[in-house]
């Protein structure tokens, strides 16, 4: 099946609408269009072709945005590489492209070949080149995204057209869509919740707002200044931009929150502050969320002792398999990710309850197998920080001659606070059972190590857990 391109209707609807926006500069839709249409053609002129591969190791902004279009526009499939690896990481992840786009393409300029100068409309291909691509085709690789790499080596997955199109659709359902949408973006755009925000706002036809990095400083004033109706955060940036003095945000509909657990002491403090902070539970393979809480149930008071990432989107099939792990199928799931059963088997656990609302409870990989008991170390996380003095807390398995395994616990309490080890683990002796109880906590000074999208990196914390004992 194929579609009109996305680019190309936006600018036809809206030429002048704000297509992105960085730091001192701008791209209307025309704007993006001219300069998509350019690259394109560069693209072509280096080597790729539809369906090839092109890496793109930029960083986010007018540029990457730029080559991200310039792939559609010819059918050739985006990599995006990760500024922060090492080079010998992003040599890997580069590997195998056509191209490697490692400098801005050309930018648009007057009388630019095959472009309409100023209108974003493309006039074709000179007398020797072939037209960019109208359509897209919804079963088509549109971009290769590496997963974050949590617990083993990133891995690549092939998203597709479909993917991305029905992502957008099931997001704007739960999420509702503005006519004048502002969606902050200050996640990489290497990975696929930042990047989804340049696709999607491009399938909207609406504006992209998109910080290099996260500053916390820069996103208070886009938050308070800036008009944004919708920004995409992870506990900490959540947590940063509170203790930034964020509050009521005058045109905010939505902080969407994943990339991992948000401690329910951070979303009563969110709460308080006149955030209106919607869960969200996905991953890479899914092409973002897998589930959300509608805008129209923030105001609903929490039913259940647990914090759920809300139903799945309207696309999307959600069930739990007997062992307890999250299964996932639909348009949005990457058609090299599934089983032989047809569905996702995403590694994480989980629990729908009885209004279809899914709580995640944490990696099955990540399970702690305490004198027989499993443990999940996201429970016994919520728990931990639930005490209002603890920022974050992390927890892992350490080898144990009589048990196994215990539950050993990293924490980092709020500046200013004072907070023993005992206190924590009878406060966790209140909720929890009494194998899931940590048997020993170590109060840590420094930030848990975690990935650019929220999530612990459980390795560096187990070594780390080791390093303390020493």
């Amino acid at each position: 099946m194929y579609v009109d391109g996305w680019l190309a209707r936006a600018v036809a609807a809206h030429p002048r609408r704000i297509a992105l926006e960085t730091t001192g500069e701008r791209w209307s839709y025309a704007q993006l269009h001219d300069a998509a249409d350019i690259g394109a053609r560069e693209l072509r002129r280096r080597g790729a072709a539809p369906g090839a591969r092109v890496a793109i190791a930029l960083a986010p902004g007018l540029g990457f945005a730029q080559a991200l279009h310039a792939c559609l526009l010819l059918g050739a499939v985006a990599v995006p590489v990760d500024q922060r690896l090492t080079p010998a990481e992003q040599a890997s992840i580069a590997a195998g492209a056509a191209v490697l786009v490692d400098e801005p393409l050309p930018p648009p300029g007057k009388g630019a070949p095959g472009v309409a100068g100023g209108t974003g409309v493309a006039l074709g291909g000179g007398a020797h080149e072939e037209p960019l691509l109208a359509k897209h085709r919804l079963g088509a690789v549109a971009a290769v995204i590496h997963t974050s790499g949590t617990s083993a080596a990133p891995r690549p997955v092939e998203l597709t057209y479909g993917n991305f199109l029905w992502s957008a659709l099931g997001s704007a359902v739960a999420l509702g869509l503005e006519r004048e949408e502002r969606w902050l973006c200050t996640l990489p755009v290497s990975h696929v919740a930042g990047l989804s925000i340049l696709v999607r706002s491009c399938i909207y036809a609406t504006t992209a707002v998109v910080h290099e990095r996260f500053e916390a400083d820069r996103a208070l004033h886009a938050l308070r200044d800036g008009d944004v109706t919708i920004v995409s955060v992870v506990a900490t940036t959540l947590a940063r931009l509170l203790d930034a003095g964020l509050e009521h945000p005058p045109a905010l509909r939505c902080a969407l929150a994943g990339g991992g657990s948000v401690p329910p002491g951070l979303m009563a403090r969110a709460r308080e502050h006149g955030l209106p902070v919607a869960l969200t539970y996905g991953l890479t393979e899914a092409c973002s969320q897998v589930s959300t809480t509608p805008l129209a149930a923030l105001g609903e008071p929490r039913r259940g002792s647990r914090q759920t990432a809300g139903p799945p989107l309207f696309c999307t099939r959600v069930r739990i398999a007997s062992d307890g792990e999250i299964l996932v199928s639909g348009p949005t799931v990457a058609p090299g990710a599934t089983a032989g059963d047809g569905w996702l088997h995403t590694g994480d656990l989980g629990e729908l309850d009885d209004g279809g609302r899914l709580a995640v409870a944490g990696r099955r990989a990540d399970t702690i197998v305490s004198g027989g008991e499993n443990v999940a170390p996201a429970e016994v996380e919520a728990a931990l920080e639930s005490h209002p003095d603890v920022l974050e807390a992390g927890v892992v398995g350490r080898s144990d001659a009589r048990w196994g395994e215990i539950v050993t616990a990293l924490v980092v309490v709020r500046p200013g606070t004072q907070v023993t080890v005992e206190e924590l683990r009878a406060h966790c002796a209140r909720t929890l059972a009494t194998y899931k109880t940590p048997k020993q906590v170590t109060l840590v000074s420094e930030p848990l190590p975690r990935t650019a999208s929220g999530k612990l990196l459980r390795r560096e914390l187990a070594e780390s857990s080791a390093h303390q004992r020493r």
